[in-house]
């Protein structure tokens, strides 16, 4: 029977979480056909063996081993791109998300949603993890004027076509519900639970959350400039350019009235500003032909083995 529901596990160095997680997804009284996708995101641990163990002991269970670490990103979109139901289901595998929530995600879903987004509105996670989080929707929220709680939360269920065309990379797991928003989805969000991690380190650090903004204000690019970006560096060219005249300007009004043209600081900064405006409007276009021959790459990970799959 092919699966409704396809729930995607992500994982590395989770040896400890795997075999709970699978029996809270037991526990959770899913009430339709779904599937688990493990994905091993290189771990050096007996993570991968024991997502095999579940394989061999449940035909839903399939399993995805990357030849290394790729990043959260990357094993997600491998786990959606295998993914065989309609609803797509995403959540860490550290016991941290609730699967008891996955019944009201797609409740909610059926309202007429394409994705809702989980929110950790007690989160029981350290101060400064909370700290680094809150910040980052503060900025998201401020860059791309959303009003999600918590887009960083992996909980989250999907109707399979947003991911139609859709390539993840980098940190943007984090910022799915964004960029399906700005391809003409509809978003919703509702609470979900959250506990404790009582196995294995967290991978999340302040590095991953500018790593997350670099990704997060490419999206905002690409979303307002990506058809022309021409648009973009035209205006800074503008911008450079009217600087220069001004500049230029101000120096042969100083030179009549002192009766010479001296080369100083103004005079060369309105050169520079005249060359760097040429420059930006010259990378426009070659932004505006590459774009026009755009086309999606492969795939920014490779798979070692891979069980379940037909």
């Amino acid at each position: 029977m092919k699966p409704e529901i396809s729930i995607v596990l992500p994982a590395k160095n989770e040896q400890e979480n795997i075999s709970l997680m699978y029996d809270r997804i037991m526990k959770a009284n899913i009430t339709k056909p779904f599937e688990v996708v493990l994905v091993d995101d290189g771990s050096n641990d007996s993570t991968y063996n024991e997502m095999l163990k579940l394989h061999q002991k449940d035909s839903r269970i399939s399993v995805i081993k990357f030849r290394r670490n790729y990043g959260q990103t990357a094993a997600m979109d491998a786990g959606i791109k295998h993914a065989r139901g309609s609803i797509i289901v995403t959540m860490d595998a550290d016991l941290q998300n609730d699967p008891a929530d996955i019944n009201r995600l797609i409740a909610k879903l059926t309202e007429g949603y394409d994705c809702i987004s989980g929110w950790r509105k007690n989160r029981k996670d350290p101060f400064t993890k909370k700290l680094f989080s809150k910040v980052a929707n503060a900025v998201r929220n401020r860059i791309v004027k959303e009003t999600l709680h918590d887009s960083g939360c992996s909980l989250k269920a999907y109707k399979k076509e947003c991911f139609d065309n859709l390539t993840l990379y980098g940190e943007m797991h984090r910022f799915i519900p964004t960029v399906l928003r700005y391809r003409g989805f509809k978003i919703g969000e509702i609470v979900v639970t959250h506990h404790e991690r009582k196995f294995g380190k967290t991978k999340y650090n302040a590095k991953r959350l500018f790593k997350g903004l670099f990704d997060l204000l490419f999206i905002k690019f690409w979303n307002d400039y990506s058809s022309r970006p021409i648009h973009f560096f035209g205006t800074i060219a503008m911008a450079q350019w009217a600087a220069a005249v001004l500049l230029f300007i101000e120096q042969i009004i100083k030179a009549i009235i002192i009766k010479i043209l001296i080369a100083g600081p103004l005079l060369i900064l309105a050169g520079i500003l005249l060359i760097t405006g040429m420059l930006t409007f010259f990378f426009g276009f070659m932004f505006e032909i590459l774009i026009r021959t755009y086309y999606q790459g492969g795939a920014n990970y490779t798979i070692e083995k891979k069980h379940g799959f037909s």
